[in-house]
């Protein structure tokens, strides 16, 4: 018998993702415009967001639900510690701070393992499909955007224990299609879904005035090159 969970979670959270995909913050990435300490801010909520996760599920390993899910292949905390050690250095923990949306997504994270934890599964299935499907995409903006060498800062959208990406997410499907729950459990598996699209969002324009700040300084650094580059070649001319 199928939940037809899967479908239900595409349909129900197409919405969310729209919204989220036009964040000011989203958006700018997309168009290739990241600003490095920015960036490091996100990295940093994303690794209280995904140890706090990746702990949780761990957790529930015997589940006769949320223990159909969990593809420990799939951490991110690892991969992020790598990302922060980069940005930061080597006293990375002493510098990253949670931030109060990421604050408010980890609670949430916390609160639901302890009360409903087959909602755990809305949580998994918005960051690490999301993280699967536009991972080397996003991988390749970061590397362009911020001048990034192979290998550098991008450990984030690496699955080296998952070398087919297309046959894993196949695989992922139709685990929640399997999965033995009622209806009523997957509409609030896709209820918590779109709650975790929400919580994605206000983590994102948390940071779109460090962002705006940035671009204005890119902007008004390029204009003073203009002018003085300008003024020069007038003087030259003379």
């Amino acid at each position: 018998m199928s939940s037809n969970l899967a479908s239900k979670l595409r349909v129900g959270t197409k919405k969310a993702h729209t919204m989220a995909e036009n964040v000011g913050f989203v958006k700018c990435f997309l168009k290739g415009v990241v600003e490095k300490n920015s960036y490091r801010k996100l990295v940093g909520n994303f690794y209280f967001v995904y140890s706090a996760m990746e702990e949780e599920m761990a957790k529930h390993s015997l589940h006769p639900i949320v223990s159909k899910i969990n593809f420990p292949e799939l951490n991110r905390k690892h991969s992020l510690e790598q990302d922060l050690a980069y940005y930061y250095g080597s006293n990375w923990r002493e510098q990253v701070q949670l931030s109060s949306a990421g604050k408010a997504y980890v609670e949430r994270i916390r609160e639901i393992s302890e009360k409903e934890p087959e909602l755990l599964i809305a949580h998994s299935y918005t960051r690490y499909l999301g993280d699967l499907s536009g991972g080397q995409i996003l991988k390749n903006i970061a590397m362009t955007a911020m001048n990034l060498s192979e290998g550098q800062g991008t450990a984030f959208y690496e699955f080296a224990d998952i070398p087919d990406e297309k046959g894993f997410k196949a695989k992922y499907r139709q685990a929640l299609d399997e999965l033995p729950i009622d209806d009523a459990t997957a509409d609030r598996i896709v209820d918590e879904a779109n709650a975790a699209f929400g919580v994605n969002m206000k983590m994102f324009q948390e940071l779109e005035g460090n962002l705006i700040k940035a671009i204005g300084v890119m902007l008004f650094n390029s204009l003073t090159r203009r002018r003085t580059r300008g003024n020069t070649e007038l003087a030259t001319a003379e």
